[in-house]
């Protein structure tokens, strides 16, 4: 197997072991835990895993998905992270081969996850992974061959500035908060990522995601009283991600 085959193969079996990594991230940012120490446990009964339990998406199936000290069941969000992590590293190979590229729109990718992951948990997108993922996304706009610098600021104005727009103009008519201020901050992220060109794309493609959930949402609010809030984050995620790996075929596609 030549070099440039054999990386798709390596960059998914990466993207599965950070899948595990952007895991614990997730679910240590609401205790507070240090993702370095201690070392993974069961959250239910608080036991260190073995080597063999921490084996991505493998050793979920293996143990059918609950703990091999508590029997407990352990969420399908673990998988499902790892899944897509790895996922997002394989697409983003075949697209872009070894490189630069590829590594920025990993870490940048990785960031949305986890953020992806913490809204859909706490309702919150943390500054430390919204506003520490725009310098990257500007300085990744320097070595980009595909993206400039001034379209990448460009695209964090016009991303988070119409969002702001959007979130006063809410406030204003219905006297509720209907947008979150960390959705405007990640715009800022998603808006250098992708360039001015891109952001209403990215937009469009998370809202189509996100309708069917709401009406889901919407619907079960009706029945049980209860508000519907969705968080409206990783679905921005996945526009932006969406946007990276197929934008061009996009807009190809919504043009006359």
């Amino acid at each position: 197997m030549t070099p440039d085959a054999a990386f798709p193969v390596l960059a998914t079996l990466l993207g599965l072991i950070l899948g595990s990594f952007y895991n614990v991230c997730i679910a240590r940012y609401e205790s507070g835990l240090s993702i370095l120490r201690p070392r993974s446990h069961c959250p239910l009964c608080g036991r260190t895993l073995g080597p063999l339990e921490l084996v991505p998406v493998l050793s979920w199936l293996w143990q059918r998905g609950r703990c091999k000290g508590c029997g407990e069941r352990i969420s399908l969000k673990y998988p499902l992270v790892e899944l897509l992590s790895g996922l997002w590293a394989l697409l983003l190979a075949i697209q872009f081969g070894p490189g630069w590229e590829w590594l920025g729109h990993m870490i940048l990718g990785g960031m949305l996850l986890v953020a992806s992951g913490i809204d859909l948990d706490n309702f919150i997108l943390p500054d430390r992974l919204t506003l520490s993922g725009f310098p990257l996304a500007l300085g990744f706009a320097v070595l980009r061959p595909d993206l400039a610098l001034s379209d990448a600021t460009w695209g964090a104005v016009a991303g988070a500035g119409a969002f702001k727009l959007i979130q006063v103009s809410y406030k204003f008519l219905r006297g509720v908060d209907g947008l979150g201020t960390g959705d405007v901050k990640l715009m800022l992220l998603i808006g250098a990522w992708l360039g001015w060109q891109l952001v209403p794309m990215a937009v469009l493609v998370g809202s189509v995601a996100a309708l069917p959930v709401g009406i889901l949402y919407a619907l079960r609010s009706k029945r049980t009283g209860q508000p519907a809030i969705v968080p409206y984050g990783p679905f921005l995620s996945l526009g932006a991600m969406a946007c990276v790996l197929y934008g061009g075929e996009l807009l190809r596609l919504l043009t006359p």
